[in-house]
């Protein structure tokens, strides 16, 4: 086992490697397990050229690493040329054919940071080479409680005090859906997430559906479990942060590192029930000195090790820096006295956890702070690497792609610079070529792709309200715009302050009011349940202030959006915002059905044992009889059934569907409603939504 471990280090360094398709998956990679989060990657923006246009070398055998040169005192040297670099894959020289040093302009004008509201800011914000990207991951799988408490400030005064107003920064936990990682601007935000972080190692108490599932296995399943459920949303994220764009990205990885066997002590029947079917439980010395035990774990740390092994082929190809934080600071074991397990195990243990966090960084290109208690200096690493670096691209002279480890070195001829750099990358299998260089797929057309991604997750428990607006005819040739909110629940275990109040201003850009003022809400007992307002507008440009205020009057969220209002006085069929309601029990579809007026939700995530209610109408001066129609199609926008449409209560001219979601898998879908005269189609709207188990 020492052998292997001695030799996995060299074999597993991993480099940046750029293809004109998505990254397949590696052919011996094993399913994510239930919980795990999915993974999609895409091809990173591209380097700008001296014109200004984007420069993206694409092929299978174009490959990119970041270097990062320092003098002999440590200092940054932001002079070099291409010609001073020399690239070297399996020995063999490589021609540099694209070159460039990214250097972080940390002083920048206030006016260029903005705010990120939808993905599509997101995208903008990614591609601006003087935001560095911080993403941390904090396993509360495999981090104790303590640990996590001793961690939150170090972490937090870092995103407060060292990165810059445009630097972008994110919170993952492992079970959350990639979708629901967003980069923001909010330090703050950021902050106060990490501030609620709780480690949960050797925890078993289930806290939601997912972990439900596996609570019952015995503590050696689910400890392999969590792990793999961990190092695949490590997997997801780094190609994610790869296709936000080509420069370097940082993920700091708040983890107390990968277990690969439990000791026999703590190998429990049921996880969470100490001791029960457990024989060495009470024996400190178990599994010591045992031939089987050290067969057994070293196939285990095999397994584990080609587990850490995609994240570091994922990592490297997204050019994503893993930088590994162990709270635990010092430490003389893995376990505590309580535990009962023998000293030389626990000690063992502990330098396992320890060179699995180390693998993951240093494959990476990264840095793993452990074994000190100083961890805001192992942090400022991560500004120092991530503001300077030369990115530098070459096309390998390997025949063809062979699935192996191809070594890289890079030497500077300038004497007195040292430089850091990735040591290595595994070529695609020829497979894996094959299926990068395939013609792509056809996509959804690109009103389905717009619908879709209007139901992005809320995440991290930052935001208060969720909205929506509608519009419809109004008088004297404005258009009606009903703006509608209602209040988004705290995580389980979050305390926040209790919203109060949600404000609005709807203003033309020409400085127009068209409403300015409270948007007042009933109660229902446990705080405001939401309120919609209604005005008339001219069609255009909107812009639309959101404020929502708690009991102390300070503003405890915001949100800024423009949208285009249409003109409705054409006399073409149209179709009013689809509204969407959403009904639990009976009693609720009965107020729903003798409510001449009822609010409308913003809701787009629903459960199976919900049932989904969407009134539409038309408008215009249809030729012949109007036909009004509706269709269930899959997040592709491909047809998957026709559904049947009535008059809702006190809505004659209008149409209702009445969709239960216990017959729908879990997964996204659109509503496709339509408006027809004389059996042309006319108007269409799409409602997206997702069922959840």
């Amino acid at each position: 086992m020492r052998r292997m471990k001695a030799l996995l280090p060299g074999l597993m360094v991993t480099l940046a490697l750029s293809t004109s398709a998505q990254e397949p998956a590696r052919p011996q990679e094993p399913a994510p397990p239930a919980g795990g989060a999915g993974a999609q990657g895409g091809v990173p923006p591209a380097p700008p050229d001296a014109s200004g246009q984007p420069v993206f070398r694409t092929g299978i055998n174009f490959v990119r690493v970041d270097v990062i040169a320092s003098d002999r005192q440590g200092n940054p040297v932001f002079d070099l040329t291409q010609a001073d670099f020399e690239v070297f894959e399996d020995n063999k020289p490589q021609a540099v054919e694209t070159f460039r040093l990214v250097k972080v302009d940390t002083f920048a004008p206030d006016d260029s940071v903005r705010t990120i509201r939808t993905r599509a800011d997101e995208e903008a914000a990614a591609a601006d080479e003087n935001a560095r990207i911080v993403v941390f991951f904090l396993d509360d799988y495999h981090v104790r409680r303590g640990s996590a408490m001793g961690a939150r400030k170090p972490v937090t005064e870092f995103i407060r005090t060292q990165l810059a107003p445009a630097d972008l920064v994110a919170v993952m936990y492992p079970l959350t859906p990639l979708d629901g990682v967003v980069l923001t601007r909010d330090h703050e935000s950021v902050a106060r997430a990490v501030e609620r972080f709780e480690g949960r190692k050797f925890d078993y108490e289930p806290r939601n559906s997912i972990e439900m599932q596996y609570s019952h296995r015995p503590t050696e399943v689910v400890e392999r479990i969590r792990r793999q459920v961990s190092l695949s949303a490590l997997k997801g994220l780094a190609i994610k942060l790869g296709a936000l764009r080509e420069g370097r990205k940082a993920m700091v990885l708040v983890s107390e590192g990968y277990t690969a066997m439990l000791p026999p002590q703590m190998r429990d029947a049921v996880a969470g029930f100490s001791g029960l079917g457990n024989p060495s439980r009470g024996n400190p010395l178990a599994g010591e000195n045992n031939p089987y035990e050290d067969r057994a774990r070293a196939m285990a740390e095999l397994d584990m090790q080609q587990e850490l092994q995609l994240v570091f082929d994922a990592a490297n190809r997204s050019n994503t820096a893993i930088y590994a934080v162990d709270p635990r600071g010092l430490s003389a074991g893995e376990f505590d006295l309580t535990d009962n397990i023998g000293a030389r195990q626990s000690q063992d243990a502990l330098r396992s956890t320890i060179a699995s966090l180390q693998l993951l960084a240093e494959n990476t290109d990264g840095r793993a702070i452990v074994n000190s208690n100083d961890l805001a200096r192992g942090l400022q690493q991560i500004v120092r690497d991530s503001s300077a670096y030369y990115l530098l691209g070459y096309n390998s002279t390997s025949v063809a792609p062979d699935g192996k480890f191809h070594p890289i070195r890079v030497r500077v001829k300038r004497p007195g610079v040292q430089v850091r750099a990735r040591k290595g990358y595994w070529a695609l299998s020829a497979e894996e070529a094959t299926r990068a260089t395939a013609p792509a797929r056809p996509g959804p057309p690109p009103a389905v792709s717009r619908a879709i991604a209007t139901i992005a997750s809320e995440s991290g428990g930052r935001r208060y309200v969720r909205t929506w607006i509608g519009t419809a005819p109004g008088t004297e040739g404005r258009t009606k715009v009903t703006f509608v909110w209602e209040p988004v629940p705290a995580p389980p275990g979050v305390k926040r302050e209790e919203l109060k109040q949600v404000s609005l201003v709807a203003e033309a850009p020409s400085g127009e009011e068209f409403f300015n003022g409270p948007v007042a809400g009933g109660a229902d007992g446990t705080g405001p349940r939401g309120a919609a307002v209604s005005f008339d507008v001219t069609p255009g440009r909107l812009r639309l202030r959101v404020a929502v205020e708690g009991e102390s009057s300070v503003t405890l969220d915001n949100e800024d959006r423009e949208v285009t209002v249409p003109d409705l006085t054409s006399a073409d069929l149209r179709l009013a915002t689809p509204r969407v309601f959403v009904v639990r029990n009976g009693r609720e579809y009965q107020a729903l059905k003798a409510d001449a007026a009822p609010l409308p939700t913003a809701l787009r995530e629903f459960r199976r044992t919900d049932r989904m209610l969407v009134r539409f109408s038309a408008f215009g001066k249809p030729a012949g009889p109007l036909a009004l129609a509706a269709r269930l199609l899959n997040k592709l926008g491909q047809k998957m059934t026709d559904l049947s449409v009535t008059p809702p209560p006190a809505e004659p001219e209008g149409r209702q569907v009445d969709l239960p979601l216990s017959s729908l898998p879990a997964g996204e879908y659109l509503l496709e409603v339509s408006a027809s005269a004389d059996g042309e189609q006319a108007a269409t709207e799409l409602v997206a939504f997702r069922v959840t188990g």
